[in-house]
């Protein structure tokens, strides 16, 4: 016959036991909340996948009802993310950057056709009405808190360092630095580009334009920095 355990030994071996399911329970938890963690991100990231797909594929069909802007959403993304990056700005802002710079004209949308498709300078009225395209952007994006901060750009990229801009007449530091950056890069490809109603301008031309405009058009700092950008290229 087996000599009966002790109180102390039965105790000690209930304590043991309990440690050991505690530790199994506690390496089922954390294995499950791994998984799930990475399932989470997984889903974040081909969330944010498909949000990118979603805004390139609105800017390609802003590019079908205008075909002076045909490649130019897409390609000031890229130096936009470069200049950035040149100011130093942090890698969340410049996702934001990047996001606004491919929607930054997304408010012509709602511009008539008419305008939009003019070969040639607009006339006063004509350009009143191209104006609100800012507005329209705002109105579009500003339900849609994902992005909320890109949207500051297809907002704001049409006000002036000196005040002279709009929708705002925003002036200085006001002006968000987001969209200060992306005015300049938008101005160079644009310049760089060629619609049917004139030649794309030489390089040198562009940046003699730029620079006669820091401090009216342009944040000096910005130009500073982009200048360097553009002598790397």
């Amino acid at each position: 016959m087996p000599a009966p355990v002790s109180t102390e030994a039965g105790f000690c071996l209930s304590t043991c036991i309990l440690l050991m399911t505690s530790g199994a329970l506690v390496w089922v938890i954390l294995n499950n909340t791994e998984r799930n963690i990475s399932h989470i991100r997984k889903a974040e990231e081909e969330l944010l996948k498909t949000y990118h797909l979603t805004l390139e594929g609105l800017a390609r069909a802003l590019e079908y009802r205008d075909s002076e802007t045909e490649g130019h959403s897409r390609r000031v993304v890229g130096l936009s993310a470069r200049l950035a990056r040149e100011m130093n700005c942090g890698e969340d802002e410049i996702e934001h950057i990047e996001r606004g710079a491919l929607i930054h004209d997304i408010g012509k949308m709602a511009i008539p056709d008419y305008i939009l498709s003019k070969r040639g300078p607009l006339n006063y009225d004509e350009k009143k009405i191209m104006e609100e395209h800012t507005i329209y952007a705002k109105e579009m994006l500003s339900p849609i808190s994902f992005l909320s901060a890109a949207s500051v750009i297809s907002y704001c990229h049409h006000e002036r360092w000196d005040g002279c801009g709009y929708p705002q007449g925003l002036k200085g530091d006001e002006i968000p630095l987001s969209a200060r950056l992306f005015a300049v890069v938008d101005q160079w490809d644009a310049l760089s580009s060629e619609p049917p109603y004139r030649k794309a301008w030489p390089q040198e031309r562009i940046i003699a334009y730029i620079k006669d405009n820091s401090g009216k058009r342009f944040d000096p700092r910005v130009v500073e920095a982009f200048l360097r950008v553009v002598g790397q290229r």
